[in-house]
């Protein structure tokens, strides 16, 4: 079993994106909108801040009360929409219930959605862009692989569905309603993951030198372990290849992003 690195992966691709950085006339700027306090926001805000240092771009960081209302959160967006020296918008996922998400998120401008999520979007979503980055520096082939993913949310299963197809797997989306989903993950070359369920993925799911990718991470308790969405004891010993978590697909989703922010700032130029 080869575990897939993300922080590996990660730094190879880390110094051409600094060198792009360095090739613009301008110093590229990230604004990340949080709304309400919470330790895995925090933690992933706090990892983001970090890459944009090291590769040299400027965040700004938004922090809004928990009880913000919807129009004050658009009124941030509309904000930075309009203001020509920022490149790049996102929003830290989940927000507080009283908040409708895709509202605010397809609010962003198209040009600066850096997580890749509006409508019209031209940038791939940070998360699907992650992997296929992973993949590739592990030289894992989508073209003609069967890939069953479970899950097929908005924001994470079908970019990752969309992502597969247009590298030419045959591809399998499994939810809550699908029949048969054991059998359906097993017949895969490729099985990704990401429904939010820690540990749901068990051997049962799970064929001989399969490639897993979780893309789960879960934090069941305040200060607890981060947990994917696939038992890797369970699995490690059937896998060919699999994602850590942490330090796996959460590692190539913060690269992405910032790979989308110097894309928005290229054709900018």
């Amino acid at each position: 079993m080869k575990i897939l690195d993300g922080k590996t992966a990660r730094e190879a691709y880390t110094g051409k994106l600094i060198e792009r950085v360095k090739a613009l006339s301008i110093t590229p700027c990230l604004v990340i909108i949080q709304v309400g306090k919470r330790s895995d926001s925090d933690a992933f805000i706090k990892a983001k801040k970090s890459f944009a240092q090291k590769i040299g771009v400027k965040e700004t960081h938004v922090m809004l009360d928990e009880k913000a209302s919807q129009g004050e959160v658009l009124e941030q967006i509309k904000k930075y929409n309009e203001d020509k020296t920022v490149q790049g918008i996102i929003v830290q996922l989940p927000m507080p219930a009283h908040l409708d998400a895709d509202t605010i998120i397809d609010s962003i401008d198209p040009d600066k959605d850096t997580d890749g999520l509006t409508p019209n979007t031209p940038y791939v979503a940070a998360t699907a862009r992650g992997i296929s980055d992973l993949l590739k520096f592990y030289e894992v082939g989508l073209k003609n692989k069967k890939v069953t993913i479970v899950g097929q949310s908005k924001l994470v299963g079908k970019p990752m569905a969309e992502m597969c197809r247009k590298e030419g797997a045959i591809v399998t989306v499994c939810d809550s309603k699908t029949e048969n989903v054991e059998e359906k993950t097993k017949i895969a070359d490729i099985l990704m993951v990401a429904i939010g369920k820690p540990n749901f993925i068990d051997e049962k799911y799970v064929s001989k030198g399969q490639t897993v990718i979780d893309v789960g991470i879960t934090r069941q308790a305040e200060g607890s372990a981060l947990l994917g969405d696939v038992n890797f004891q369970g699995v490690k010993d059937i896998a060919g290849m699999i994602t850590p978590v942490p330090g796996g697909v959460g590692q190539m989703t913060v690269l992405a992003l910032f790979e989308n922010l110097i894309d928005a700032c290229y054709n900018a130029k």
